[in-house]
């Protein structure tokens, strides 16, 4: 069928979701919509792209599916570049306009998105982009950026659409699995479920039931697994809005203020401010990748520029990629994190330090390695975080953390470790956390012989802690580390209290 005026097209991308979609309710309005998603081949083989992130987007796809199929028009699957997409449209139907939410994401995606307004540019198409997140395109300073969240996450919750007229004869394709895609089959075995209905399952269970004790549980491996809200999946690949999970949360957290329900128990309150807090976090840390692309591959702080390029060892990072360092908690946290794809903050901040002060890795290969691995992954959110846990933005506390007392502070009985770490079973609670100091006896009666059973430590603890410490310091007293970390601050730090002096801090 032929559209004289042309067709509506709206550009799912991370916002699989149909609630709060303000491209969809103004296509809506337009007439006949075509709501796309597209399998693009770049994204797929990209260095931080997993089969778990499809298996994942396909969970979100089949509820996004079925929600538009309530109003009236079927989801359209296509493989292939995005303009080359928009060219079959165009000449097929006719594109009136293109719509979609704004994106903050990698350099292929921001490559992407350059090409498409290319292509909007070239064939005269309008290209509506509207904010989906509290991250300001352009941002001119970060003076008065916390209103401006605040604002955006205040706003109305965009309904759904009454009904959406589709477009007679297009050719809806159904989801594409991970064969016809070129990508091998998930491995993993206790991933979080994608879709809008999961995700509010989640938030509900975590504002009703599971956060009660969050601000404790959320350091802990192990009751970080309930405890924590488990949310982060849907926010990352758009099944949920930030709006909605700020709002529900503030509802909740509201009424336990006021009193409503005086017999709540009094951990809640506590709990939910320290939850809502990180809420603005993670727009914060999307922010700096919006205003600054270039750290998804460079540190943050340019002086910082040579501290550890020249001393990566492969080796060491391979036994870290694979949890072999033994060092028990963080060969349970990144054997936990490769079976489901998800670990507690604390943890992953942890795993980060250890790669970056114990193993002295420059921070781009782990990362890559925890961008395929994090189910949540958000690329705005983890390259700041990476650099920040790697010490070199120079506006932030160097934080080198001892695996042994992680152990001896958040999993002392050894639940967590022993789980993910087998071998370890028998080994006396008072070895667990340095197990290569068991006596070769208690090591054959524990069945767990140091470098036979369980690797033996890939470094000194001691030693690594104390030259990572030396180097780090001896660059970070530099003249030129400071003046430009001065600079990071202007264009990145928090506004919501005045700087102040970080000291360090071990644990």
């Amino acid at each position: 069928m032929q559209y004289p005026n042309g067709v509506q097209v709206v550009w799912f991308k991370r916002d699989l979701r149909a609630t709060d979609h303000r491209p969809l309710v103004e296509a809506a309005l337009r007439g006949p919509s075509v709501c796309l998603y597209v399998y693009e081949p770049e994204v797929l083989q990209g260095e931080d792209f997993d089969a778990s992130h499809l298996t994942f987007i396909n969970e979100a796809l089949t509820s996004l599916a079925a929600a538009l199929s309530g109003l009236g028009v079927t989801l359209t699957t296509r493989i292939g570049s995005m303009p080359g997409v928009l060219d079959e449209l165009h000449h097929e139907f006719g594109v009136a306009h293109l719509w979609s939410h704004e994106e903050t994401g990698n350099a292929v995606t921001y490559a992407r998105d350059l090409k498409v307004k290319a292509w909007a540019q070239n064939n005269c198409v309008p290209w509506t982009e509207f904010q989906d997140r509290g991250v300001v395109r352009k941002l001119g300073s970060r003076d008065g950026w916390s209103r401006l969240w605040l604002a955006h996450v205040n706003q109305p919750i965009e309904p759904l659409p009454d009904y959406i007229t589709p477009v007679i004869g297009i050719d809806s394709q159904t989801l594409r699995g991970h064969e016809e895609l070129g990508l091998a089959p998930s491995t993993r075995t206790s991933v979080q479920v994608g879709g809008r209905e999961q995700g509010l399952k989640t938030l509900r269970s975590f504002l009703r039931e599971r956060g009660v004790n969050y601000r404790k549980d959320m350091s802990s491996p192990g009751a970080g697994w309930t405890g924590c809200s488990r949310v982060s999946p849907y926010i990352a690949w758009g099944c949920l809005s930030i709006r909605e999970v700020h709002q529900l949360t503030e509802r909740r957290r509201q009424s336990i203020v006021s009193g409503a329900k005086p017999d709540l128990d009094p951990r809640w309150r506590a709990s939910l401010n320290a939850y809502a807090q990180r809420l603005r976090w993670h727009c914060h840390f999307i922010q700096k990748l919006e205003d600054e692309p270039d750290i998804e591959f460079n540190n943050m702080n340019r002086a910082f520029d040579g501290l550890r390029e020249e001393h990566f060892d492969d080796a060491l990072f391979d036994a870290w990629c694979h949890g072999m360092t033994g060092y028990p908690m963080v060969d349970a946290c990144m054997r936990a994190l490769r079976c489901s794809g998800w670990i507690n903050f604390r943890m992953r901040a942890m795993l980060v330090s250890f790669a970056a002060y114990h193993l002295w890795l420059h921070w781009r290969r782990p990362a890559q390695e925890l961008a395929r691995l994090f189910l949540d992954y958000e690329p705005g959110i983890h390259y700041s975080q990476i650099q920040m846990q790697s010490g070199v933005t120079g506006i932030n506390a160097i934080r080198i953390y001892s695996p042994a007392k992680q152990v001896l502070d958040n999993d002392p009985e050894g639940t967590f470790i022993k789980r993910y770490c087998p071998e370890l079973l028998h080994v006396p609670a008072e070895y667990l956390a340095e197990p290569h100091t068991m006596p070769h006896a208690v090591q054959l009666s524990a069945g767990c012989v140091i470098g036979v059973d369980y690797p033996a430590p890939v470094v000194n603890h001691a030693e690594a802690y104390r030259e990572a410490r030396t180097r780090v310091y001896s660059v970070r007293g530099q003249k030129a580390v400071r003046d430009a970390a001065r600079q990071v601050y202007a264009k990145h730090g928090s506004r919501r209290r005045p700087p102040r002096r970080r000291t360090r801090r071990v644990g």
